[in-house]
């Protein structure tokens, strides 16, 4: 069809030209019939001859076409044949059912016609083509790394119609080998602090201090050399290393041994010496990776010291904080905070104090301690809670019993009538965005203030003016009665508030058993003298018996996972409260043996939370934080969505494995 198109556009079409010589005969013929005789004669012959002609000229014309396509194919053939990149062709089930020599080299000269892909290529897929719908595909095979590019073509046989892939590889392994070495050759930044060198200074001997200094110097300076990087110290206790990002895997998987290196020191210190380690990489420039390192290291003493983390982008690892954050002795920090809430309060219209959602002791008392701040200083002041639960039941009817507290509750949408631009929000006992009793708070006011003793996850509140998170306290409770300590030159409190502080650190400190510094005792006699009442305190932790009895239920059905571990697991259609979880965790370890407990209960329809209590030596942080929660070491919790419960329990028996697998490591 495209021949005889071709041909019509060079052929003249004399068709029109024999059709007007006739139309002249026919007139002629009327006037003369002689003579229009002889051109009836002309006219015929002239026809014959432009038919034999036509039928010559397209014979020929054909014969030229026909040749140059055989010359094409024939050429066409040839080219793929030898094309300077492998081929192949494959139906549509993934046998070959043809390949050029490049293609063989690939595969090292094997017997592969009639053979399955797949088989032939472990590193290709036909879901690679079927289900994802690629351009390209890469595939590794041996020590090559290929693009592949392929394309989907129907064939027309005689008696049925088939569809073939036509596949192209492309070599790409000098660039893949490229690309490996410019990313082993990215520099990464990390800044390294000692958590507590003051401290470890004032309990060695002054003779020694400096040897432990040089210790100290020369155990990171044999580290750094190992990986060949630059570390330079700019203060007493900091450094900035740099390194090529190709040691950083090496790092991870030994756990960042240098953090045990420096614990092991002994230069008659008799606290041991911690690092906070932050690492970036996986930024378009130094500078940003710089920026990755220091909010790495922040997270590090957030989380109570001792430990490495490592930001790649958004991507966040965290390696040891095995160990309990050290208490600092000196309450310089807590004054300079002190003294900038203060101007912080003062320089704004009003104050709103909001804890975390199922508010406990904790959140409530640190909330009214920071209410009364703010009251101290003349301001109006608002704290966000939603409703009453059973963990704070007792305070709450207490506050709401009293003139003074009865308009100072808000819920999250009377928060969110009454905040302005200008408010203070300070936040207290979290840090987490989404943990908070109304989040959508955050977003109205630019002055927040984060005050807590939780480890930091990756989750966390940054927008911040004033951020006091120390993760050796006991409390938030306890931050705060030091805050207003030193707000004023005497501590002023209501009754009910200095009791509510006190109840928020004896909960947290299991009625100061655990967590519980020569501070956490210097903030208990303040609030003493404040005029809190230990047997008021007391009630305040008292249950109903339906309480007890839940409690009861749930030591019931605990049952041993390792011989210094024990399990709780609630019924699946048994709802039981957070307290309750809680209560019955910290019961299980008053067991013989037992070092670490959890207990799993269903809380909602789509949730089950779960409670860890360790004695000291397992960390339950880091194994609840592999199910996204958190804590601390010996108190932790975790929030599991849209799972059943017998499924949580083998997703936190996987976590307790891993994690004493990686202990062993």
């Amino acid at each position: 069809m495209r021949h005889s198109r071709f041909f019509n556009m060079l052929v003249p079409d004399t068709k029109v030209h024999i059709i007007i010589i006739g139309i002249l005969v026919g007139i002629i013929s009327i006037y003369n019939k002689y003579i229009g005789l002889v051109g009836i004669i002309l006219l015929g012959y002239l026809f014959y001859y432009n038919y034999k002609n036509t039928n010559i000229i397209r014979a020929e014309w054909t014969r030229y076409i026909e040749g140059l396509s055989s010359e094409i194919d024939s050429a066409t053939g040839q080219s793929i044949l030898n094309m300077p990149i492998p081929l192949t062709m494959i139906e549509i089930d993934g046998t070959i059912k043809w390949y050029n020599k490049r293609f063989l080299e690939i595969v090292n000269n094997q017997r592969i016609l009639d053979e399955n892909i797949e088989k032939i290529v472990p590193g290709f897929k036909l879901s690679h083509i079927r289900d994802e719908k690629l351009d390209t595909v890469h595939v590794k095979v041996d020590d090559k790394h290929f693009k592949l590019m392929y394309n989907i073509i129907k064939t027309n046989n005689k008696n049925k119609s088939n569809y073939i892939i036509m596949l192209y590889w492309i070599d790409e392994t000098d660039y893949e080998e490229l690309k490996k070495e410019h990313y082993e050759k990215e520099l990464v930044v990390a800044l390294v602090q000692a958590d507590n060198l003051d401290e470890v200074m004032q309990d060695t001997e002054e003779t020694k201090r400096p040897l432990l200094i040089a210790e100290i110097d020369h155990k990171i300076g044999l580290w750094v050399k190992k990986i060949q990087g630059f570390v330079k110290k700019y203060e007493n206790d900091k450094f900035i290393i740099v390194f090529e990002r190709k040691f950083l895997e090496e790092l991870e998987d030994k756990k960042f041994d240098i953090l045990d290196e420096i614990r092991e020191i002994d230069m008659g210190n008799k606290i041991p010496i911690t690092l906070s380690m932050g690492i970036g990489t996986g930024g378009m420039t130094p500078l940003e990776n710089a920026e990755f390192a220091n909010a790495s290291k922040d997270l590090s003493l957030g989380r109570g010291g001792d430990q490495a983390t490592v930001k790649k982008n958004e991507k966040i690892s965290f390696y040891g904080g095995r160990t309990k954050a050290v208490e600092k002795r000196t309450k310089v920090k807590a004054r300079v905070i002190s003294h900038a809430l203060r101007q912080l309060m003062e320089q704004s219209e009003n104050v709103f104090v909001m804890g975390h959602v199922n508010a406990d002791l904790d959140a409530l008392g640190s909330a009214l301690g920071i209410y009364r701040a703010a009251r101290n200083r003349k301001k109006t002041a608002y704290i966000v809670l939603e409703g009453n639960n059973s963990g704070i039941d007792s305070l709450y009817k207490k506050i709401i019993g009293k003139e003074e507290y009865k308009n100072i509750l808000l819920n999250c949408e009377q928060a969110i009538s009454k905040i302005e631009r200008g408010s203070l929000l300070v936040v207290v006992d979290t840090h987490r965005p989404s943990f908070t009793a109304c989040p959508e708070l955050l977003k109205r006011t630019e002055n927040i203030v984060v005050i807590d003793h939780h480890r930091k996850g990756t989750e966390f509140i940054d927008n911040t003016v004033l951020d006091y998170h120390e993760t050796y306290v006991s409390s938030t409770s306890e931050l705060v009665t030091e805050i207003l300590f030193y707000m004023d030159d005497k501590i002023s409190v209501e009754k009910i508030e200095a009791e509510a502080l006190l109840a928020g650190i004896a909960i947290d400190t299991k009625n100061f058993t655990f967590r519980t510094g020569v501070r956490t005792f210097e903030a208990a006699a303040l609030l003493r003298r404040a005029g809190a009442d230990m047997t008021n305190v007391k009630q305040l932790f008292q249950n109903d018996m339906a309480t007890i009895l839940a409690r009861a239920e749930v030591i019931q059905k605990a049952k041993r996972f390792k011989d210094n571990i024990v399990i709780s697991v609630c019924d699946e259609n048994m709802k039981v409260s957070q307290l309750v979880v809680a209560q019955g965790a910290d019961e299980l370890l008053e067991i013989k043996d037992v070092e670490a407990s959890f207990v799993l209960a269903r809380k909602s329809d789509t949730m089950v939370i779960i409670s860890g209590r360790s004695m000291g030596d397992i960390n339950v942080q880091v194994i609840l934080e592999k199910l996204g929660g958190g804590g601390h070491l010996t108190l932790a919790g975790a929030q599991l969505e849209n799972i059943n419960i017998e499924e949580a329990r083998k997703q936190l028996e996987m976590a307790i494995e891993e994690y004493f697998q990686e202990e062993e490591e």
